[in-house]
């Protein structure tokens, strides 16, 4: 059995805007690190490094990870889901910002709120928290609605595989519910993603011909650290202890909080400006938060 709880309370919040700021900057560090390794490579290394760790992570704590419960089925779905779309995330950002991608990957609550209902009926959205998803979606479309006729002709690519990877996440997180997963240790369940996933994404960057670099700097060094063990590690194995806890609508919904930090991030680092658009589209996002949090009366 595990504790769920029906809202969000204070530890979850601080937890989340934690995970928030951190993958925020995922997306710039990973854009930036791009001509010194291939953006597969990039992510299947991510992977498999942050693997490792959690293995090492449930070792110290006697955390089973190989024992037969059924979850099999279940992480090999979640783990492929997981892949596809970091595949779409590290080839995007090849075509498009940061600062966009890390945005439109966030439209990823729609497809949990859509999807939820399904799955556990005591989360189905009342029409006050659809507003609020709305609200969000449409602040996030007003932000960007001013580049989609910019940029490069090929920014669309990265958009699409943004939109895409948006897609997979929030089919990651309904795959974990819908599972066995949802009752497996947290280790257990980040463990199938990332072994799976380095696995998946190892083969696609042999098969697209991708090198490995050829010297490691300091800085591709510190990358990986900060990708594998902060990003796909430690953020990720609060996230799902957050899923195993707390309504996964109101965990989803209030990812938004990313975006934000992304396009903040991404100015400060990669010199990607803040329009008014942008800044009002921060105001529309946060509203969006606070309806779908909201308690119901």
């Amino acid at each position: 059995m595990t504790d769920r709880r029906p809202h969000l309370d204070s530890r979850a919040v601080i937890l989340l805007v934690g995970c928030c700021l951190l993958w925020g900057l995922q997306q710039i560090v990973a854009k930036a690190t791009l001509p010194m390794m291939p953006p597969v490579m990039q992510a299947a290394v991510r992977s498999a490094v942050a693997a490792l760790l959690v293995w090492a992570w449930a070792a110290s704590r006697g955390t089973p990870l190989f024992g037969r419960d059924g979850t099999l089925p279940g992480g090999l779905l979640a783990g492929l889901l997981f892949a596809a779309e970091f595949v779409c995330i590290y080839i995007g950002l090849g075509y498009t910002t940061a600062s966009r991608l890390v945005v439109l990957l966030y439209l990823s609550p729609f497809v949990v709120a859509a999807g939820m209902p399904f799955i556990a009926h005591s989360e189905k959205l009342s029409p006050l928290q659809i507003a609020g998803l709305a609200l969000g979606f449409a602040a996030v479309a007003m932000a960007f609605s001013e580049g989609f006729s910019g940029g490069g002709e090929q920014r669309w690519i990265g958009d699409l595989l943004a939109v895409g990877a948006a897609i997979l996440w929030g089919a990651t997180t309904l795959a974990i519910r819908a599972t066995r997963l949802s009752i497996a240790a947290p280790e257990k369940t980040l463990f199938y993603q990332l072994a799976i996933s380095a696995a998946a994404m190892g083969l696609v960057s042999v098969l697209r011909g991708e090198a490995w670099p050829a010297e490691w700097s300091g800085a591709l060094w510190g990358s990986m650290f900060f990708q594998s063990a902060l990003v796909a590690f430690a953020s990720y194995l609060v996230w799902f202890w957050l899923i195993r806890h707390y309504p996964a609508t109101r965990l989803a919904s209030f990812t938004f909080l990313t975006p934000l930090f992304g396009l903040l991030m991404g100015w400060a680092i990669l010199g990607e400006a803040i329009t008014p658009q942008l800044m009002a589209a921060l105001a529309g996002v946060a509203a969006g938060i606070w309806l779908v949090n909201r308690k119901r009366v």
